[in-house]
């Protein structure tokens, strides 16, 4: 009886650490957050990586439902808009990184670049981003790289409003 148990708990115990390896294994090569702080911010915002395009930089937070549900629409611009690139960038607790943020991105299938913004006074940061920003999130600063123009909406995007406002940025001059 002892033996047969302990096979059990010997093949409990490999299932366990073949599960826990596939779980490191999955978050290793799980989508990249880069951690910056607000200067690095700053300066993808005005250096404007590609100069083509029309860059979307949407503020959120895993604890932010209206953040929670809009983040499809920016994936799907993503994916579908080869003239757009979206950065996401979180505004959780820099020690969430691993515990929240990190498994929220993998469950989610997230492909767009992802940020974590490690600030602990964001007022600075708000005011520098767009004057009008009361700070409530989500929270989205467009910028067209062709002509420099920023646009920034206090708001939760739905699909439709989304691609319109890019739509409308592309066909532009």
């Amino acid at each position: 009886m002892k033996r047969c148990f302990a096979m059990k708990g010997g093949y409990i115990m490999r299932y366990i650490f073949v599960f826990i390896f596939h779980l490191h294994v999955l978050m290793s090569f799980g989508q990249q957050v880069d951690v910056i702080k607000s200067e690095q911010l700053f300066q993808m915002v005005e250096n404007c990586e590609y100069k083509d395009k029309i860059q979307v930089y949407n503020f959120w937070a895993t604890w932010c439902a209206p953040c929670i549900r809009e983040i499809p629409q920016f994936e799907s611009v993503n994916e579908l808009n080869e003239n757009v690139n979206v950065t996401l960038i979180s505004l959780d607790d820099v020690d969430l990184l691993n515990k929240k943020v990190k498994p929220f991105i993998l469950k989610k299938a997230i492909k767009s670049k992802v940020m974590l913004l490690d600030e602990t006074d964001f007022n600075e940061i708000i005011s520098r981003i767009d004057e009008s920003w009361s700070g409530a999130i989500p929270a989205t600063l467009i910028v067209d790289c062709r002509s420099g123009h920023k646009f920034f909406y206090e708001q939760e995007f739905t699909e439709d409003e989304l691609i319109k406002t890019i739509d409308n940025l592309i066909d532009s001059p």
